[in-house]
């Protein structure tokens, strides 16, 4: 694995830094003014899209045909790491453009791509995923909500749930039942659907901070064009795993970036640690880790960028470390508090930053795939052992 970069991509990465100092205003890095005034935080999370896209850092990677630059795949990625490194927002379109997209150029039709990536890079077009339910989260294949086919039709019935940005979304794609007759690993199509189409209808979830970034999506006889899917009918298992693949790795040294930056916050608020040496010796394993997190995400996006943009089952190695990690910071955050090593004048920044990281990271060791089904592709694919 080769860790140095090129004399471009490095000039592209500073080219990066000096726009996001000029396009995040002051009061972002300040996290006690960034929630103090929450529609102003609401608005500029919602005009970042489109902030990326006149800056030309919107589709970097994808062919000149739709709308993209065709750059390099490593640049995509240092932008990425760039982006969290100054916890830049991840805006609404982060969805589409990481997971939807790379799955459409492999399997979508050419008039798919054309229609729907170029509106997807200049954020016209905002996706949402609709792929866990109520009783099919972890057994994913369990999925219920069912598609049959109206003559040119497909009606759609069912539900979603922890469906992130729905209400700021006009499409989504989901995984839908369509032959029941089938195995549950087989018989299910991926389908792109309008949020705007009669018969959809969301319900806000309320997380335990009090944000509402989740949704439940309801389908009562859905009706969309046959043509809208992926790939091929009752094949949809298959473009779903390539779909959580891109999710599961190739994120990693962006969420790397996120994770250090708030551990050097969490420092720069720390009282001197001279009556506090565990809390000391959890900062250097902690530490240690990210860089672990790091080199291994090196490694993963290595085998991307020299494996033709494909990713394989070792994208839940990364899944289930990155996951475990960013729950003992959360902790670590939290017993922060408790042994009031914060100094006084930071007590509502902890209040709020820090708790609801702890909150988030509550299921980030669920969505995407919980730990254990990690644990089992990695034993199963990697290691070759039995089921």
């Amino acid at each position: 694995m080769d860790l140095k970069l090129s004399e471009d991509v490095e000039l592209f990465k500073s080219e990066v830094r000096e726009w996001l100092k000029s396009a995040l205003p002051d009061w972002w890095n300040d996290i006690e003014q960034r929630t103090a005034d929450q529609a102003r935080y609401e608005e500029f999370v919602d005009s970042w899209d489109y902030k990326l896209y006149e800056a030309g850092y919107s589709g970097l990677t994808w062919p000149v045909e739709y709308g993209g630059q065709g750059e390099s795949a490593i640049k995509e990625i240092m932008l990425e790491e760039e982006l969290g490194r100054a916890d830049a927002p991840k805006g609404h379109s982060f969805l589409g453009k990481i997971l939807l997209a790379p799955t459409l150029m492999k399997y979508g039709t050419e008039e798919q791509k054309r229609r729907f990536l170029p509106r997807l890079i200049s954020s016209e077009d905002i996706w949402c995923q609709g792929f866990s339910e109520p009783n099919a989260g972890s057994d994913l294949a369990a999925l219920e909500t069912k598609a049959v086919l109206d003559g040119d039709e497909w009606v759609i019935n069912g539900q979603k749930v922890w469906t992130t940005s729905a209400s700021k979304a006009n499409w989504c794609f989901l995984l839908a039942r369509t032959d029941s007759e089938q195995p549950k690993h087989k018989g299910i199509t991926y389908l792109l659907v309008p949020m705007d189409a009669e018969g959809v209808s969301i319900r806000p979830l309320q997380k335990i901070s009090g944000e509402a970034e989740f949704n439940e999506i309801f389908f009562q006889d859905v009706r969309i064009p046959k043509e809208n899917h992926i790939g091929e009918i009752n094949a949809g298992w298959k473009i779903a795993m390539t779909t959580l693949s891109y999710e599961r790795g190739i994120l990693a040294l962006g969420r790397q970036a996120r994770f250090e930056t708030e551990l050097s916050r969490a420092i720069e608020h720390y009282i001197s640690a001279q009556d506090e040496p565990v809390m000391d010796q959890r900062v250097a394993e902690l530490f240690v880790e990210l860089q672990i997190m790091r080199y291994h995400g090196l490694k993963t996006i290595s085998n991307y960028v020299n494996n033709d943009g494909k990713i394989g089952p070792e994208a839940s190695l990364q899944k289930l470390y990155w996951s475990e990690l960013r729950s003992k910071l959360g902790k670590f955050y939290m017993d922060m508090q408790d042994n009031e090593v914060f100094t006084n004048q930071h007590t509502s920044f902890t209040n709020d930053y820090f708790t609801n990281i702890y909150y988030t990271t509550l299921g980030e060791t669920i969505y995407a795939g919980t730990s254990q089904i990690q644990r089992n592709i990695i034993a199963e694919k990697l290691l070759g052992l039995p089921k």
